[in-house]
């Protein structure tokens, strides 16, 4: 299990977030997760290249 974390801003409310993303689920992920503080759904797609994560999305789910 090759993990790192991962630092966001939520598309609804701006708070800072923080996940623990596991590289070693593939290199294409894509998974829904509740804000912290607003409770909204976010849509978080990521990409690694190996062990590092090489690109990222985080939108609104409402959109």
């Amino acid at each position: 299990m090759i993990e790192t974390d991962f630092e966001f801003s939520c598309p609804y409310c701006a708070a800072l977030q923080t996940i623990r993303l596991d590289a070693s689920g593939g290199a294409k992920q894509q998974f829904v997760s509740d804000c912290e503080v607003c409770c909204q759904p976010i849509s978080i797609s990521v990409e690694f290249d190996g062990d590092s994560l090489s690109e990222y999305s985080v939108e609104r789910e409402d959109e």
